[in-house]
């Protein structure tokens, strides 16, 4: 191996070696307040009931491609059209 290799393979594994040190943050402990337990209820409002309203349903546009369609006569090509669904 000669240098550059050697350089470039440090030079990968460097954000990967500071990331994995362990902080402080990461070891200090969690306080919990033991106090907030005895705090006065909230009375909070209630909202009314809201009705639901009928929503038709979305209706979207779908692309139906050439094709060909039977008739009595014998057969009839039919273009690409829209149809919404």
């Amino acid at each position: 191996m000669n240098i550059k290799q050697i350089l470039a393979g440090a030079v990968l594994l460097l954000p990967f070696a500071v990331t994995s040190i362990p902080s402080q943050a990461s070891a200090s402990q969690v306080i919990v307040n033991p106090h907030g337990l005895n705090r006065p209820v909230q009375i909070i409002a209630k909202k009314p009931l809201q009705v639901k309203r009928y929503a038709p349903p979305v209706k979207k546009k779908v692309l139906v491609t050439g094709h060909w369609e039977k008739t009595n006569h014998g057969r009839k090509w039919v273009a690409a059209h829209y149809v919404y669904k």
